[in-house]
């Protein structure tokens, strides 16, 4: 595939979710023109990209789209629910039609006849299976053909027209070729007294009602000869002036075009009044009066060249180009392969500044450490402005929710509201792009198990509608990504009834609420009697668990009967490089993600008690588990097991617990290696390391030591 189809792709991507959050906008915004226009502008584009690489089936499929569009642009039909379900029906399908087309490069028959069904619900009328570019073939409802427009014609001629062979009347007469004058007012209080009288000077003015099709310029270009001896003024229509704003829409955003050029694009200005607004300005600039200059649009008001509407259209669309061509400079595409290489070659250079430091302290080279320090400053400048150009916003993701409610919703007849917080909170693009089907299967699972129907709910003392609430922010080096509605909770009784009946938990088992819901990430478990097409089989949840877990990231459930539930995933920012805690244990060196470590303390310390038959800690009045990190993970003991052991306090969320350690060797930048498969369900580790010696330390998975710690203790 070339770079321009590429190109063609992404744009029509970009351009296709544009129509859908502005669908989903009017929904709330019925009325908001920015996004109707926004509609037009995204089926326009595609239309016509679609066009110049000569994909017919999309220009085929997208023409009477976009005239059903205009119609609506224009007020000759309106977005009701149904229209706009229907809109983005067609939004879908063009996204189907430019994938195939630009995959294999042919549309398969099935897609074509969904294809021309949307388009008969679209536009009431039996498509052709070959739809043509002409409207009257595609048998899109055109508006009934209006006869053509009038126009007002003002001519004030000057005194010395005449004296130039000027005939006011010869021009009058002329306009009869290009339509027919209605009417004609003659305006003559300029004549003088009959002494002052002169027959060689001209004092009449007219006003025409103009009945034609002609375009301005056209008109204008009958007074071509008199435009030096006459004050002209062409007004034109309601309806005229209506297509000159439309016109105006369809420019393209180009922030260098001037207010004169977009006015005489569009055909709303004549050369020569463009011209004399100008000269005016220069007039009033070289003026020795104190009087401000006026802008150009602003003169061609009072000529009445043009109305004040049309002229604040155009400063507005000037305005949004300007504002989108500043934003578009600051930012540039780039292949995320690159970006990738670039990460992967930071976190090397990371791995060769700490070997650097290790041989400088080695070595005792004192007077290199402040070279060597401000190079590690240099270093992590560069890997956290590296990682930051990955960063990207959550909002993007949860905004593609909203159409998976507003279709949900309606499908089960249920009134739901989606409200987004956090939305500007930034992570890590590669643990977006992974977290984006956990969530799906989480607010899935949250419109169909959780909220209830209207009139359940208002049995129950609610409001008939729900609502589904998406959340993210920062807490301790991990984003926290809640998922919250206000629906019937989880019901722990008949969640451990169905664990119990696929074996999952024993009938004499002790389990509280929260050990109860976590149940629910099981495999095969499912609370639903009958399944659908949303959930119900007991697939899914389990997906969710396994991908949380690989982005070393935990998730919690809260839930109150009748109130709602609560679902609060933890994950890291980033999955290449971190700021680490590197401990000892029998001689074995591990790394700790510094973002979970709480606190150090001396096994010595008194402030605190150690209970090692039912293994848990009593920190400063606060209940914790903790395990020995060396009796854990089996380290072989080594020849000296005189150790002054520490315990280190990790947390990640609400969940806290401790790790014995022999060692604390301190903070160090921390470059992810993943393991290979031969690693992959060794348990207590995510992940390695290369130190600045050259040896390899394993990267600890608290989550997994904590449930471990967790469960040591409830188990003694």
């Amino acid at each position: 595939m070339d770079d321009l189809t590429q190109t063609f792709i992404q744009e029509s991507e970009e351009l296709l979710t544009q129509m859908e959050d502005a669908l989903l906008a009017l929904e709330d915004e019925p009325g908001d023109e920015e996004q109707i226009n926004s509609l037009f502008r995204a089926m326009h584009t595609i239309k016509g990209a679609a066009g110049i690489f000569g994909f017919d089936p999309v220009v085929d499929f997208t023409h009477p789209v976009e005239t059903v569009l205009d119609q609506v642009r224009s007020g000759g039909r309106a977005l009701d629910d149904e229209l706009a379900g229907l809109l983005l029906q067609c939004k879908d399908h063009t996204a189907a039609l430019v994938e195939q087309i630009t995959g294999v490069g042919e549309i398969e028959a099935t897609l074509l006849a969904d294809g021309y069904t949307l388009l008969e619900q679209l536009t009431g009328q039996v498509q052709a299976p070959a739809v043509a570019a002409d409207a009257a073939q595609e048998g899109v409802v055109e508006q009934e053909p209006v006869g053509p427009p009038h126009w007002l014609i003002t001519l004030k001629f000057h005194p010395d027209a005449l004296r130039n062979g000027i005939d006011p009347v010869s021009f009058i007469r002329y306009l009869g070729n290009l339509g027919d004058v209605v009417d004609l007012i003659l305006h003559h209080d300029q004549l003088p007294g009959s002494d002052a009288f002169d027959p060689e000077s001209c004092y009449l003015g007219f006003d025409i009602i103009f009945h034609s099709d002609a375009s301005k310029q056209e008109i204008q270009a009958v007074f071509e000869f008199a435009e030096d001896d006459c004050d002209i003024r062409i007004l034109p229509p309601a309806e005229i002036e209506c297509a000159f704003e439309q016109m105006m829409d369809e420019l393209p955003d180009d922030h260098t075009q001037r207010l004169g050029e977009m006015l005489l694009a569009v055909g709303a200005i004549t050369e020569h009044e463009l011209t004399g607004s100008l000269q005016q300005q220069t007039e009033q600039a070289t003026a020795e009066a104190e009087a401000p200059v006026l802008p150009v649009g602003h003169i061609l008001v009072e000529q009445k060249a043009v109305s004040r509407e049309l002229v604040d259209k155009a400063l507005d669309k000037q305005q949004k180009a300007k504002q989108k061509a500043s934003h578009e400079a600051s930012l540039i595409r780039v292949d995320s392969a690159k970006l990738g290489r670039l990460i992967n070659l930071v976190g090397e250079l990371v791995i060769s500044n700490a070997a650097v430091k290790l041989r400088v302290e080695e070595q005792g080279l004192g007077e290199l450490s402040e070279l060597v320090a401000a190079s590690e400053h240099l270093v992590e400048e560069i890997r956290d402005n590296a990682l930051q150009l990955r960063m990207v916003q959550i909002g993007d993701t949860f905004s593609r929710f909203r159409r998976v409610v507003r279709d949900v919703s309606r499908d089960m007849e249920k009134e739901i509201e989606l409200v987004i917080t956090g939305g500007d909170t930034e992570l890590d693009k590669t643990v977006v792009e992974k977290i984006t089907d956990p969530l799906t299967h989480l607010v899935r699972n949250s419109l169909d198990h959780g909220i209830e129907m209207p009139q359940e709910r208002l049995r129950a003392g609610k409001p008939a509608k729900g609502t589904l609430s998406l959340n993210a922010y920062h807490d301790s080096g991990h984003i926290v990504i809640q998922i919250r509605d206000d629906g019937a909770g989880l019901d722990a009784t008949r969640i451990r009834a169905k664990a119990e009946a696929i074996g999952l938990v024993k009938p004499d088992q002790v389990l509280t609420d929260k050990e109860i819901y976590q149940l629910i990430f099981a495999p095969g478990l499912s609370t639903k009697d009958k399944a659908s097409n949303l959930s119900g089989r007991g697939v899914g949840m389990d997906v969710v668990r396994r991908n949380i877990d690989a982005l070393r990231g935990i998730i919690d459930i809260d839930s109150e009967p009748g109130t709602g539930t609560t679902v609060t995933i933890h994950l890291p920012l980033t999955l290449a490089i971190i700021d680490g805690f590197m401990v000892s244990a029998r001689g074995e060196r591990y790394i700790i993600p510094l973002s979970m470590v709480e606190e150090c303390v001396e096994m010595e310390a008194t402030a605190w008690q150690v209970d090692e038959d039912r293994r848990y800690v009593n920190l400063r009045g606060e209940v914790m588990p903790y395990l020995s990190l060396a009796e854990f993970l089996q380290i072989p003991h080594c020849h000296d097991d005189h150790r002054r052991e520490s315990l280190v306090i990790v947390r990640i969320g609400h969940h806290k617990a401790g790790f014995v350690v022999d060692t604390l060797h301190g903070e160090l930048q921390t470059v992810i290696k993943p393991l290979g498969r031969i690693f992959s369900g060794f348990r207590g580790i995510s992940g390695s390391t290369v130190l600045g010696s050259g040896e390899v330390a394993l990267i600890l998975d608290v989550q997994g030591l904590i449930q471990a710690a967790t469960a040591q203790m409830q188990l003694h």
